[in-house]
């Protein structure tokens, strides 16, 4: 070994990159559906063995979300006995064979372009695949940083994959709008309680072929990840537990120096058990705060206002509901760069607290703009964009920081698996329960009742999110992945 004293930081940051294509095609595969949905639902219209309703319809739009808690359940079992490594690798490629079995689910089995119900069935199954892919690389990608990383700018690394995420959903919004071109997207209306298509002539290419090309374009980035994957080291920590001392001094001295290695080495030997500590060695706190962590990132109901923001900006009458929608993306990048620049030098709880009261500021703006009369359209707006400002310089990527590095070296790959697990099923209850929440009606509020009290409860959870934090979670910054196993050790 030829290491300097310093170790390399080009050679940390490259490995990073990779990783953080995990984070983007999570952000990919999640969004892709969002301009996909209208040409899959006309498509699926034409089946003459069954009625493709709006019931059904919702289910196939979200049926990744079963895979993305399938995969982070497993995730623990695959991190643990494959290695941080090869668990990304399986990932990129269930992401690969996702895309391409969304984009031609006839695939052996059925004639193309002949939908049916079988046909549905077996799009759904690859949709679950990479929701499978989606639920590993979640879990998989913070933890595979978190244990490369120093201690020193692990929170900024981390944080990273989360604009990763961002970005990756902003990347598939673009690829789909220039898929779709100047072609139609179809225009679907219940006419006398049945969905019809109004405008099937104009809509044709994208009923047949623009939802195909839309989940194909995911292949490239799949494809990319499951190659660079192969060029990247296992975790020293992984290789340490598994006893190949050698190895993991070796990635620890190129990343940090020689002498610094062998004394990162040393702490991870006198805490690396990981075949023998069972999940509950330390207690069952360290777990509950992990699981509430996740708990607490989406019941704070963020997912929600993203999903149906264009719908929500519509019903404040400020015209274009796509340009108050692009304006909050844009937003939302800046501010997850904020915590980025910003993790290492104020710390995880300060960011997590300022921005629960930032998000129960701007929930509150929203429900009390739906009770007071009079207030402009804009009181709204401007309260949404803080509240979703707010949830992506803290909630956002502290949270996936906190998950990665909270838990000790000997449970963290069974930890962190239950930890994510519980937030894609929390995602899936706040998801589901918006929208007849939000449309609720109480006497001559109306619909504005049910406006008022989703946002109500949004605010109240994101106080009670805020003194968690402040009463509970540790404080993680500067802190090695071995000084938190010792401080579980004493509580």
């Amino acid at each position: 070994m030829n290491y300097t004293e310093k170790g390399s930081k080009v050679y940390l940051f490259s490995i990073v990159m990779v990783a953080v294509i995990g984070g983007l095609l999570f952000g990919y595969d999640t969004a892709v559906i969002s301009g996909a949905e209208k040409g899959l639902q006309a498509f699926f219209m034409g089946a003459s063995d069954f009625t493709y309703t709006d019931t059904i319809h919702g289910i196939t739009s979200s049926s990744a979300l079963i895979g993305c808690i399938i995969g982070s359940a497993i995730s623990g079992f695959c991190a643990s006995n494959f290695g941080r490594k090869k668990s990304l690798f399986i990932a990129g490629i269930l992401f690969f064979l996702s895309a391409l079995g969304s984009y031609y689910p006839e695939f052996l089995f059925y004639d193309y372009g002949v939908p049916s119900y079988s046909l549905l069935i077996a799009f759904n199954f690859y949709r679950v695949l990479g929701g499978v892919g989606v639920g590993l690389a979640s879990a998989i990608c913070p933890m595979y940083i978190a244990e490369i990383a120093p201690s020193n700018i692990r929170g900024t690394l981390v944080s990273w994959n989360q604009f990763a995420i961002i970005f990756g959903q902003l990347v598939v919004y673009f690829v789909n709008f220039l898929i779709l071109g100047d072609n139609a997207n179809p225009v679907i209306k219940a006419v006398e309680g049945v969905n019809q298509i109004l405008n099937p002539e104009a809509a044709a290419w994208t009923t047949e072929t623009g939802w195909r090309l839309m989940f194909v374009s995911e292949a490239v980035p799949a494809g990319l990840f499951a190659i660079l994957v192969l060029l990247v080291p296992e975790t020293p920590r992984y290789l340490a537990m598994c006893g190949r001392d050698e190895k993991a001094l070796d990635i620890l001295s190129r990343i940090n120096g020689v002498t610094q290695a062998k004394v990162i080495l040393a702490e991870i030997k006198a805490t690396a058990h990981e075949k023998t500590e069972r999940l509950f060695t330390y207690g069952w706190m360290v777990i509950f705060i992990g699981i509430m962590l996740s708990v607490f990132q989406q019941a704070v109901g963020i997912n929600a206002v993203l999903y149906f923001a264009p719908r929500i900006f519509e019903t404040m009458g400020m015209g274009n509901p796509m340009v108050q929608t692009v304006i909050m993306g844009i937003i939302n990048i800046l501010f997850t760069l904020l915590a980025v620049f910003t993790v290492e030098k104020w710390g995880r709880k300060p960011l997590l607290i300022s921005g629960s009261i930032g998000m129960a500021i701007g929930a509150f703006g929203v429900a009390l703009s739906n009770v007071l009369t009079g207030l402009p359209p804009m009181v709204s707006v401007v309260s949404i964009m803080v509240y979703s400002a707010s949830f992506m310089f803290s909630w956002g990527p502290i949270c996936w920081v906190l998950i990665a590095e909270i838990f000790p070296n000997t449970v963290r790959g069974a930890a962190v698996a239950i930890a994510v697990a519980f937030q894609w099923i929390f995602n899936f209850i706040v998801s589901s329960t918006f929208v007849p929440m939000y449309n609720m009606t109480l006497g001559d509020m109306g619909e504005k009742f049910g406006h008022m009290f989703a946002y109500a409860l949004y605010g109240i959870i994101c106080v009670i999110a805020a003194i968690f934090v402040w009463k509970l979670v540790p404080e993680t910054k500067g802190k090695t992945l071995e000084d938190m196993t010792r401080l579980w050790k004493k509580k």
